[in-house]
């Protein structure tokens, strides 16, 4: 499963450089989840109200080139697996039009309760690696 997001990059994004600050990558990791989430038929604001969470427990990014203001990106978000407790994303944004990969990363996501107890995935998300 994977979801592709085009995002404008906003002047608010960049540092004082020019460039997206590196933890705003982060934030574009997170709007690609939520959308691929909302592409599978569950908005994660009703995922929230089962009582149950998404937390990042693992996060890694490669910063391969900067991306500047106004600059248009498309940010691919893909399920690599889901098992258990846990589902793991890859990430890959892309300047257009150059097609240069800017950032690529990976997360691992964990299940947890509001009382902060480690649960397991609900199906349509282990079904999302399939």
């Amino acid at each position: 499963m994977q979801h592709h997001l085009e995002i404008r990059v906003r002047y608010n994004e960049t540092d004082g450089q020019g460039r997206v600050h590196h933890a705003q990558y982060l934030n574009y990791f997170e709007r690609g989840r939520v959308e691929l989430m909302r592409e599978m038929g569950h908005s994660y604001k009703d995922f929230e109200a089962t009582g149950l969470m998404l937390v990042v427990a693992e996060m890694n990014v490669q910063y391969l080139a900067g991306a500047e203001f106004d600059d248009v990106l498309h940010l691919n978000t893909k399920v690599d697996k889901a098992r258990g407790a846990s589902i793991y994303h890859s990430y890959r944004i892309i300047r257009q039009p150059d097609q240069l990969v800017i950032v690529e990363g990976t997360s691992r996501i964990a299940c947890i309760d509001k009382q902060g107890q480690v649960r397991r995935l609900p199906d349509f998300l282990r079904q999302a690696s399939e």
